[in-house]
């Protein structure tokens, strides 16, 4: 498995005083980028229709390039989880995941089949929306990312 304390000790604090380099308020805002960039570029492609074709998939592509910046705070977080918020914090990054590929799919789709790329942005941005919900209850239900500091395990 993927050793996750290298990543837990840059972005969580600790009990014990340690400052992690980022702060959980950046994370927070990390894991919004993409989503504003994605839903940006559906809302151009929507509203603005092939003059906008330009401007969306240079969306779609800062969205994709804000990815592992939300993936890597999610991953530090997901280290300290009990088995209950676990499971859903795996099903919210295999959202994720799919998420950005279909994304991906249509950066790439765009130059030749624009109407392709259209769909794919909006299937991702569809899955978006159900990470998103889950992300929320991670956030709120489990209040998971939302304690101050984590104890540290030797």
């Amino acid at each position: 498995m993927f050793p996750l304390a290298p990543v837990t000790r840059i972005f969580m604090p600790t009990s014990s005083g340690y400052r992690p380099l980022i702060t959980p308020a950046l994370g927070d805002q990390t894991t919004d980028l993409p989503i504003v960039f994605w839903t940006s570029a559906s809302v151009l492609d929507l509203v603005g229709g092939r003059r906008s074709a330009s401007a969306a998939r240079q969306l779609v592509g800062w969205g994709l390039a804000a990815a592992p910046a939300a993936a890597v705070t999610g991953l530090a977080e997901y280290a300290a989880l009990t088995t209950r918020p676990r499971r859903v914090a795996a099903v919210h990054a295999a959202l994720n995941t799919a998420s950005l590929g279909m994304f991906a799919a249509s950066r790439a789709a765009r130059p030749r089949h624009r109407a392709a790329g259209v769909s794919l942005a909006l299937a991702g941005l569809a899955l978006s929306g159900l990470s998103a919900y889950l992300g929320g209850h991670l956030a709120i239900g489990e209040k998971v990312g939302t304690s101050p500091a984590r104890q540290e395990s030797g």
